[in-house]
Order: structure tokens, then sequence, then C-alpha cells
């Protein structure tokens, strides 16, 4: 096994680390569901179904792997994941046809929910509780950083090849997870020795403390119930918001460059709003006082409502394009807030595995809001399909005043 030897701290490397997925992700994202209509030539039905099965995958494999994750390795997991992330972007951008697509969706399942859970705990193992909350926060704005070199990089290439993006942002995933192996410490984790570390037994008793801390913590159900939500409105917008601009509207012309560029352009303007937001959330929100970073959640998600749905519902291309905007930038803010929050209440013995079922909840939302969304889209139009995503995303409002006044009497 390769002994890694780290002159680097643990923050700097999950800097390091935050910026260079983040430059990959956003180099391959930014044309992948134009590559997936133009070139793949997917109807709704596949994208959504493409959509399903990437989730079905992370909803099978979410636990096991945030399990593994707390008892041999959170480094590894992470740096697995990673690698397995960039075959499966080399491998789908090499052939566009519907059942490679769906090969990769399944390597990108498996990739995805090895880093997840595990990525944040690594890092709040290593800097301790009372920093994450920033850590994450500073860990977003470098990603959207790099996600404004990543989008140009994606535009440049996406107008010589719709596919070129897709596989150099999955080539540099792989020399990413090179980097970690070599640079990503792990000093205050240790894992399970001897007869344990091959125990299914050790694996099943950490999943079931997983579950005895959302059971005695109505809190964690609060934040769980929020991630199911989030997962029920997202795979309809995610799958169907590209093809909402290319159908529903008439893209203007930009000195008879091609369309992708407006995606790029979409791109940029959300991470430059969104590194604004992230710096005045970062100042005016303490990450440790939670009913501050209730409030906060409260406020952002009331935002995200009403811009998906006017979204949905614009027929101006510019209006629509400043509701999405603002969908974006707020949804973008949401998630390092959230997820300290979410991991600021549960123990660190469990933390993995607890992150990873908030994103199996995720994924099983994915899962069964995804066909039906896509439904009202095939039946009715893309438009009253985005307004039930609106719709099904509203009831986190509800839930996030709920836990404000809870802390708020527990305060008092």
């Amino acid at each position: 096994m390769l002994v890694h030897r780290s002159r680097l701290d643990a923050y700097t490397v999950y800097l390091i680390y935050s910026g260079l997925i983040s430059l990959s992700g956003s180099t391959i994202f930014v044309v992948n569901m134009v590559y997936m209509v133009e070139v793949a030539h997917l109807n709704p039905l596949q994208l959504v179904l493409v959509g399903t099965t990437l989730e079905t995958v992370a909803f099978i494999a979410q636990i096991p792997t945030g399990v593994l994750a707390d008892i041999y390795s959170r480094r590894l997991s992470v740096i697995s994941g990673i690698f397995v992330f960039g075959l499966a972007f080399m491998l789908e951008g090499s052939f566009p046809r519907f059942i490679v697509i769906l090969a990769a969706q399944v390597l990108f399942g498996v990739g995805a929910s090895l880093m997840d859970g595990a990525e944040q705990a690594w890092i709040a193992g290593e800097v301790g509780d009372e920093r994450v909350g920033q850590v994450f926060l500073r860990g977003t704005q470098v990603s959207l950083l790099a996600d404004l070199l990543g989008a140009g990089v994606g535009v440049v290439l996406g107008s010589i090849r719709l596919n070129l993006p897709i596989i150099t942002g999955g080539a540099f995933a792989v020399v990413i997870a090179g980097f970690l192996l070599l640079f990503m410490p792990e000093t205050n984790f240790h894992p399970a020795e001897g007869e344990e570390r091959h125990s299914w037994r050790e694996l099943g008793d950490t999943f079931r403390a997983g579950l005895r801390a959302i059971r005695g913590r109505p809190v964690l159900m609060t934040i769980l119930l929020i991630a199911l939500f989030y997962g029920l409105y997202s795979e309809g917008f995610d799958r169907l918001w590209t093809a909402h601009i290319l159908a529903d509207f008439t893209l203007p012309v930009l000195w008879q460059l091609k369309p992708v560029v407006w995606f790029g352009i979409i791109s940029v303007a959300g991470t430059l709003l969104t590194l604004a937001a992230s710096e005045v959330v970062r100042r005016r929100v303490d990450s440790n006082n939670q009913r501050l970073v209730i409030r906060a959640l409260l406020i952002i998600n009331v935002f995200g409502v009403v811009g998906l749905l006017i979204f949905a519902l614009a027929g101006n291309f510019y209006l629509a394009l400043a509701a999405l905007l603002t969908f974006n930038v707020f949804r973008a803010v949401n998630e390092p807030v959230y997820t300290a929050w979410l991991t600021q209440n549960i123990d660190a013995k469990v933390r993995a595995t607890v992150i990873s079922m908030r994103g199996q909840i995720d994924a099983l939302g994915q899962i069964a809001g995804g066909p039906p969304v896509g439904s009202i889209g095939t039946v009715f139009s893309i438009r009253a399909a985005l307004v039930a995503s609106s719709i099904i995303l509203s009831p986190v409002v509800l839930l996030f005043a709920y836990a404000s006044r809870k802390k708020k009497s527990q305060v008092e």
C-alpha cells in the first residue's frame, strides 16, 4: 500500500480538493445535458431514466459506502470515489449511446456515494466541529472560483466538439485522485482493527448506531425530512431546465457563437453571484449559532422556491434567466449551510454514516419524484413539470419555520 507523506495540512488539502474537483465537474456539467440532447439524442423519457439510474445506484450504495468510510478510511473512500467518477465521464463522453450513458451513470453513482459523507466527515474530523462550518463555506467559495474556470474551459472545448469537455473533465478527475493519494492526510481517524475490519457485524453495528442517532434527535428527523423534499423536486428540475431553455425560448444570437455559449454564460453568472452571496452568508451567519443558521436556511429556501416558480412561468427569456440565476444562487449557498447544520447535530463516530443516510434519502426522493415530474412534462409541458417541482419543494419552508420555532423555544 502506498504510504502518503503530506506536508500540507488538512484544511489546505480540502481547499485544493474543493477547487480541483469543481474544476473537473464544471468542465463536464456545463455541456453535459446539451450533449445528451444534441449528440446522444436522448428523448425526455430517456433523460429521466438517466437520472433515475444514477439515483437508484446512489440509493443502494450510500449506506454501505458511508459505513465503510467510518470503519476503514474516509480518505481512501474519497480518493476511490473521485477515481470512479473520472472513469464514468470518460466512458460517457466516448460513446454517445443511451445504454453506454446508463452504464456511466452506474459508475457515477458509485463514485459519488464513495465521496458523499466521507468528504464531510474527513474534514470535520481533521479541523474540529468548531471550525467546520467556516471551512465548508470557504470550500464553497474556492469551488465557485474553480467553476468559473471550468465553465470557460467547457465552453471552449464544447465549441469544438460537445464530448471533449466530458472526456477531459473525467480524465482530470483521475489525476486529482492521484494527487490526493500522495498529499491527503488522515490524522484524527482510527479505523477498526483486527477481526473488526473484516466483520459485517461491525458494519451493521455502525449502521444501527446511525439509526439510533437519528431516532434520538428530533432535529435530525427534521433535517432528513427536508432532504427527502430536496430529492423529490430536484430530479425534475435538474433534467428539464436545459430542455426548457432550448425548447421554450429563442436564445439571443451572440456574435454568431454556438448556443452552448449561453450555458457557459449562465454558469459563469451564477458562480459570480453565488460567490458574492456566500461571502455575505459567511460574514453574517455564525455557523456555530444554530438559531441563526436555521433562520438563514429559511430565508434562502423562500427565495429558492419563488425563483423556481418564476423560472417555470416566465414567458420572457431574460426574466427566466434572472429567475434561474436567483434559484441557482440560493441553491448553491444553501448546501454548505445545510451541511454544517446537519454535521453539528451528529455524533462524530457515525458522522459519515448519517450523512450518507441523508444522501440515500435524497436519492430515494429523486427516484420517486423524477418520473412523475417527467410524465407531467411529457403529457402537458415542461413548464407544468417545473411548476410541479416548485410546489414539491415548498414544504421545506414550513419545515425550516418549524425548526426555527423549536430552536427559539429551547433557547428561551
